[in-house]
């Protein structure tokens, strides 16, 4: 037979190693080394926890937020809508005013006019209800405390008989869509006179 049986077959790996499986290399390192290496593992293995714990509680704000997001962008989407038809609020209310302040006028008995001014008054009316209707509300913050938050000051008016540090007037009204202030209150507030 030209081929040796496969038992007498060796392979060059199997000459390498130790015979015996109980012969085993010893590790050329120190208890001293091994210990210090263990030290390390350990401030590793405390500093993974760390982050772990760090990266869960992140994971589960976030998880949080985004429960909370649907509601609100529910509630609050339309708030770039309700700025932009405050405005025609605002016109709406000066268009009426000034009508009736035209309708008043004795010397003008205008029934047309009269008439215009009851119209624009119900559509006031109405806007108001349906503003009501989705949670945006008007500010009226006359002879109430300056909030920064709400109101933004143009002028200081002389406190007669008004506390210093009040709304005294108000040039633009403010509004608030869900209790959240989409258009601050333009206001003159209240100081003390100095003579």
């Amino acid at each position: 037979c030209a081929f040796p049986p496969a038992a007498q077959q060796r392979s060059t790996g199997d000459e390498c190693g130790p015979e015996d499986p109980s012969e085993e290399p010893k590790h050329p390192l120190s208890d001293c080394a091994l210990e210090h290496k263990a030290i390390k593992l350990e401030e590793q293995v405390r500093d993974l926890t760390e982050r772990y714990r760090r990266a869960l509680a992140d994971s589960e704000n976030v998880r949080r937020r985004t429960q909370k997001f649907p509601p609100h962008a529910k509630l609050f989407g339309i708030q770039s809508f309700c700025r932009d038809l405050v405005e025609v609020a605002d016109i709406l209310e000066k268009t009426a005013e000034s009508a009736a302040g035209h309708a008043e006028e004795p010397s003008d008995p205008n029934p047309t006019l009269k008439k215009i001014y009851e119209g624009l008054s119900l559509i006031e009316a109405k806007l108001q209800s349906v503003f009501a209707k989705h949670g945006l509300q008007k500010m009226n913050p006359v002879g109430g405390r300056y909030d920064p938050y709400d109101h933004e000051i143009i002028c200081h008016v002389p406190a007669e008989g008004m506390q210093p540090g009040t709304v005294a007037l108000v040039t633009q009204d403010g509004y608030k869509l869900h209790g959240r202030t989409i258009r601050h209150a333009l206001v003159g507030v209240a100081v003390e006179a100095h003579e």
